[in-house]
């Protein structure tokens, strides 16, 4: 099975990044995968995309006309692929060297459409005490209360997940109003592509936790401010999402009850059993993003 790894970037900031996101797609123990690299609009850093990886065997390179945003970039990736699969990782992330191997495996076990994996954080100025494992979505790593064994899920992270190719194409790929562009804040691309294969296919995604991609973690993702506002614009992008597919949220609804019922109820027993300042500090916190995604949601309710 021929696997397309497709990734997107943009910034001469991030070309070092994205060389060790590239080279761990280069150096995978799978024998048969494509490099798919689409520059997004900026000539310097495809020049120097050129300079390092033209010659490379199996690797596919392509430069927007003009900034057109990632969800556009990975929609083109996936049409110049030439792989069975095409699979997408971001360019601050780095995959294990059994990453694709792994996503084939189950491919060939679950005779699957679409496949994702772990996404594990990568603390580059180490992990803040006071940032609960339950909102580490925000920082696009797996989060406590995701599933944890093998099985099918609404969907993973955009980074560490992979389609059928012909299956994508069919689809539509991701909607190009959705992802990062600019300044647009609106989350959650791979939720409504992944609800509308579930819609028009019947099949999930299959989760396959052993398939892991390690994202780095900046210093300012982990600025509670920057925290908030993400929380902000995940609540408000969930509303939204209801408005295009209303089953693309049911994943969400479910954590929310077990976030109010479990996960809360767990952070102040362990407060109050074994009290300290910095799990005061988690609670509080965790309390503060719960209550700021509402705020979201609720603004994008009141400004339909």
């Amino acid at each position: 099975m021929r696997v397309s790894v497709v990734l997107c970037t943009y910034s001469l900031d991030r070309y070092p990044e994205f060389r060790e996101a590239a080279d761990s797609v280069l150096d995978q123990t799978h024998d048969d995968v494509e490099l798919v690299v689409v520059v997004d609009g900026t000539d310097d850093v495809y020049e120097r995309v050129t300079a390092d990886y033209g010659d490379v065997e199996n690797a596919t390179l392509h430069c927007n006309d003009e900034n057109r945003g990632l969800s556009h970039s990975r929609n083109v990736g996936a049409e110049l692929a030439t792989g069975d699969v095409v699979a997408f990782l971001d360019d601050d992330a780095v995959a294990s060297a059994d990453w694709v191997e792994r996503l084939v495996d189950a491919y060939d076990r679950y005779d699957a459409l679409a496949v994702g994996g772990r996404m594990v954080p990568d603390w580059l100025d180490g992990e803040p005490a006071y940032l609960p494992e339950e909102f580490y979505f925000l920082i696009g790593v797996t989060y406590r209360g995701f599933r944890e064994r093998e099985g099918y899920v609404r969907n993973t992270f955009s980074s560490n997940l992979s389609f059928d190719r012909e299956t994508f194409l069919d689809l539509g790929g991701f909607k190009t109003e959705m992802g990062k562009r600019g300044e647009n804040n609106l989350q959650g691309g791979e939720t409504e592509l992944c609800a509308r294969l579930e819609r028009e296919t019947g099949e999930q995604v299959v989760y396959v936790p052993d398939a892991t991609v390690e994202h780095k973690i900046y210093d300012y993702r982990t600025e509670r401010r920057w925290l908030l506002e993400r929380a902000f614009w995940q609540g408000y992008s969930k509303r939204r999402m209801e408005e295009v597919a209303a089953e693309s949220t049911d994943a969400e609804q479910e954590f929310l009850r077990k976030l109010l019922l479990w996960f809360i109820p767990d952070r102040v027993a362990e407060l109050v059993t074994s009290p300290s300042t910095e799990r005061a500090d988690r609670l509080a916190m965790l309390l503060a993003l719960t209550g700021v995604t509402g705020v979201g949601y609720l603004y994008a309710l009141a400004t339909k």
